[in-house]
Order: structure tokens, then sequence, then C-alpha cells
């Protein structure tokens, strides 16, 4: 898998400041919920930021693969697949909390090789791609030093993600050994983890356009993530997510949320 173009990297950049410009003048505004299926809401700003970015894709790559999580998949089988969640965080969003983000990763054959997370009520942005490292809003991010689970600050989006009696299980086991566990934060608690602010994330009920973006800014900013088994993320993970500071630390989560 060859560097990624400052070309495209610099075409994540345009999206991000597409989709920020569409959802800044919603938030903490009077917004229509609509409920999905999954009885996870969605609203104008989620869906009109992410028909912009599309628009922006067809226009520019018209062979590239997009799969979002408003209005699905297209051309699924391209070489480069666009990845995208306009609003990661919709809960947080809605209720005008400003820790909820714009996920964009782009794929290769399957396998995440950039990734965006970009907070735009904060104006923060992380971004990172394969042979370019993680940047926070142009200047260098790099994880912490953390090697060991009893001196580790932890994050996840909620308990209620834990879907089966042992995944709650084998949380419950990780967030005792931590020396701090906090709820909340969505996405936004991986750009803490890539600037070096907490140390691990570990999470299940995952979709691929809440990950894929995930793995370039980690991995580039000297972390590790992978599922809970280890397996480097794709578009086929179980949704299971540990992002760690050092590979030290993922190992001793590994041990306790893979048994």
């Amino acid at each position: 898998m060859t560097s990624i173009s400052n070309e495209l990297i610099a075409f994540a950049e345009t999206l991000a400041d597409t989709a920020r410009d569409i959802i800044r003048p919603h938030f903490r505004t009077r917004l229509e919920i609509v409920d999905k299926a999954d009885e996870s809401p969605v609203t104008v700003a989620d869906r009109g930021a992410e028909a912009a970015m599309r628009e922006l894709i067809e226009a520019a790559y018209p062979n590239h693969g997009i799969f979002g999580e408003e209005y699905g998949i297209v051309r699924a089988d391209a070489d480069f697949v666009w990845v995208l969640d306009p609003i990661d965080g919709t809960k947080s969003f809605v209720s005008g909390l400003p820790v909820f983000g714009t996920l964009i990763a782009l794929a290769e054959h399957g396998k995440p090789v950039l990734g965006v997370i970009d907070q735009p009520i904060m104006s923060e942005r992380w971004i990172a791609a394969t042979g370019h490292a993680t940047k926070l809003n142009g200047s260098g991010a790099h994880t912490s030093d953390c090697t060991e689970i009893s001196a580790a600050t932890m994050y996840t989006t909620h308990p209620s993600m834990m879907d089966t009696d042992l995944k709650l299980s084998r949380f419950n086991d990780i967030a005792a050994a931590v020396k701090l566990s906090r709820f909340g934060g969505d996405c936004y608690a991986y750009g803490l983890l890539a600037s070096g602010h907490i140390d691990l994330v570990v999470e299940a009920q995952l979709q691929p356009y809440d990950y894929m973006a995930l793995d370039a800014v980690i991995e580039q900013a000297g972390g590790v993530i992978t599922d809970w088994h280890g397996n480097a993320l794709d578009m086929d993970r179980d949704g299971t997510i540990v992002a760690a500071a050092t590979p030290d630390l993922h190992r001793a989560a590994l041990a306790i949320l893979g048994q």
C-alpha cells in the first residue's frame, strides 16, 4: 500500500470544510429529529452534510465508491471507497454537547488509508494518512507513553453499547483495571487519544462509518487500534474497537477483552 497523495489529503480537507459549514448553523437550534429504524436520531444537518460531501466526491472522483451512514453504498467494489459519517455522535449534537464530529475515511481495497476527525464547533481537526503523520490543525499529534493498564485513562461512549453479557463483563473487567474511566466523547475521544490526553478507548457495536476514519488518525499518531481480537480494521470487522496509546498498553487491554 503506497503513500496517499497530497491531492487526496487536500480533498478530504475540502470535504470536512464543506460538512463543517453545513453543520455549524444548526448546532443548538431547534431541529426536527427523526428516529431511524435502529432508534438512532438523524437531523437535517446529518443528511445535508453527507449529501454535500457525496456530491463533491461524485464530481471529483466518479470512479470511487461511497459508503455513508445516511445514504448507503454506491460502487462498493471500487478500489477506493470514501466512508462518511457526517455527524458521529448525533445524540451529543442534538443535546448541545460539542463532542460529536464528522468522520471521513478513504479505504483502499477495503483497508483504511486516510482518516479525518473534524469537530466543527471547536474547529479542531485531526487528519492522517498512510505515509503522513497525524496532525491536529496543522501541528503534529502524538499519543501518550502510557504502557500500564493501572495507569491508563479510558473512555467509552456508553456501556450500553456492550450488546452481550460477555462484552459487558469484559468491559467491566477493564474498567475496574484502569486508573480512570469516563463515558461520552463519541469520536472526539479518539482525537484526545491521538493527542496524548487519554490513553485508551474501548467500544463495541460500531459500524464501518464509525471506525474506519479512526484507524489512520490513531496509528499515524503512534497508537494501535484493532478489534477486541487484535485484528486490523477493515470494512468487515465485528464492531468491537480497542484503541491504545502504545503497543504495550494495547496488548494489556487485549489480554482482558479478548481472553
